[in-house]
């Protein structure tokens, strides 16, 4: 009811738009715009074939457009960009404005949309921004996600000292030092790969970044002493999202966090793609767990291991809403989820591979929605646990949108795995809201194994 209602909306907003003529929806069936149109938001939507499209005519009225939207069928009708003189908003997300496109748009204009405010550009497979983009000053918000050819930006780019938000491709583009400082309205960073001497340089000077998510393609202590001391003067940091490209990685940075860094009482998302150890964590939180109180995802992919002690501290986090934890080097078989922790968790994704057995107490997780854990069915074997009970039978009652089982089947038979998989697919069909089912099988067994062949063991990853 409520969708139906919000179409309704939308529809008779735009009725009223177009009445007032204040936006025009154009598909390329006879497009015009008389010259004394009103318009001021234009959402191009080509109905027609590329060859059966009619280009915009009366170009003359575009002069007073603030905002255009363009969707992907509809650039065959995108009249050159240095018409819209006053232009404020323009998105061209998902448009192909690639080499490989036969309706290239030519972003060479886009230096003269002295106006610009938001500048869409995700997904359109780009390779390069002209270095005009500079001329852009009032430009607050640049997207350019999803264009995985986009490896560098014009040095022009970091003279818009206006700039709130930059989203690029994780781990393509590679600023020269002495550019990110000049970034002094930058809240939103995302993507970009820099090396830790210039990070631990220039980003201190960044003080109203919000977000930053970032990838380091070198790594030594002393870079991580420099990078920890300037994220120490980002007080104003929700979100921090750190990578790391270099096989040199160790636990240090994480150490470093953990000692000598006190998360902002406003941090509301943490996420690590490197090796780490759940010390850092422990740290903050014994330290003054209300430093932590605004937490609400907390992601670590490559943990040393897991302890039950780690899970019990991490089931306090009091706002946490989403937790993803991979461990590589598990020591502990037996990890347990509490029913006193987890109060507010949704989305739970724990994987601890082939070393570990995970257990759900009644009343775990009760307003969980997706779940994903690990099954070591060896070590399930080992301990006794043979009929592979895991607390799933009566429990997760909030669970409706999905269940995925990581079944490490290495060490075990075939039939034992086939067996372990039969005996949780079981507990979980049952389940009354009907939640996805996902159990993978790891390694896959084969049609032709048999019943006493032993699985392989399968590396984390």
């Amino acid at each position: 009811m409520l969708a139906v209602y919000m179409t309704w909306f939308l529809t008779l907003s735009a009725n009223l738009s177009r009445e007032a003529k204040f936006v025009n929806v154009l598909d390329g069936t006879g497009n015009s715009i008389s010259s004394e149109s009103n318009v001021r938001c234009l959402s191009l939507q080509n109905k027609m074939e590329d060859h059966q499209a009619k280009p915009l005519t009366n170009i003359m009225s575009m002069s007073r457009v603030r905002s255009i939207t363009i969707f992907p069928p509809a650039v065959s009708i995108m009249p050159s960009l240095p018409m819209f003189e006053v232009l404020r908003v323009l998105d061209l997300s998902d448009c192909n404005l690639g080499k490989s496109s036969s309706l290239q748009l030519n972003l060479k204009g886009v230096g003269h949309l002295i106006h610009l405010r938001y500048l869409g550009l995700s997904g359109t497979n780009i390779s390069k921004l002209p270095a005009e983009i500079g001329n852009l000053q009032f430009l607050e918000v640049l997207d350019l996600g999803s264009n995985y050819g986009l490896d560098e930006l014009p040095s022009t780019l970091f003279k818009l000292r206006r700039l709130i938000y930059l989203n690029v491709v994780l781990n393509k583009v590679v600023p020269t030092p002495g550019v990110l400082q000049n970034l002094t309205s930058i809240e939103v960073l995302r993507g970009i790969l820099v090396s830790l001497n210039i990070i631990a340089q220039e980003h201190g000077n960044l003080a109203r970044l919000r977000e930053l998510q970032i990838s380091f393609k070198d790594g030594n202590l002393d870079l991580y002493e420099g990078f920890v001391y300037s994220l120490c003067s980002l007080h104003r940091i929700e979100s921090l999202c750190i990578n790391c490209n270099s096989e040199e990685t160790s636990f240090e940075l994480m150490d470093l966090l953990g000692e000598c860094w006190v998360p902002p009482v406003h941090l509301r998302e943490f996420v690590s793609r490197m090796p780490s150890q759940l010390s850092a964590l422990r740290g903050w939180i014994k330290r003054d767990p209300s430093h932590l109180s605004n937490l609400s995802e907390l992601i670590l992919r490559s943990v040393k291991e897991v302890q039950q002690e780690d899970m019990e501290i991490i089931g306090g986090l009091l706002s946490l809403r989403r937790l993803w934890i991979t461990s590589t080097h598990q020591t502990q078989r037996l990890l347990v989820i509490r029913a006193d922790g987890f109060r507010c968790m949704v989305v739970f994704e724990l994987n601890c591979g082939s070393a570990a057995q995970i257990k759900f107490e009644p009343g775990a997780l009760p307003w969980a929605e997706a779940v994903e854990f690990s099954l070591g069915v060896r070590v399930a074997k080992e301990d006794g646990n043979c009929g592979f009970d895991l607390g799933l039978q009566g429990n997760l009652l909030s669970l409706r949108r999905y269940v995925r089982v990581l079944m490490y089947c290495g060490g075990a038979s075939v039939g034992e795995a086939k067996e372990a998989e039969a005996a949780v697919r079981h507990v979980l069909e049952a389940h009354p809201n009907h939640p996805q089912i996902n159990i993978y099988m790891k390694p896959r067994i084969a049609e032709g194994d048999h019943d006493d062949d032993l699985c392989k063991d399968v590396v984390m990853n």
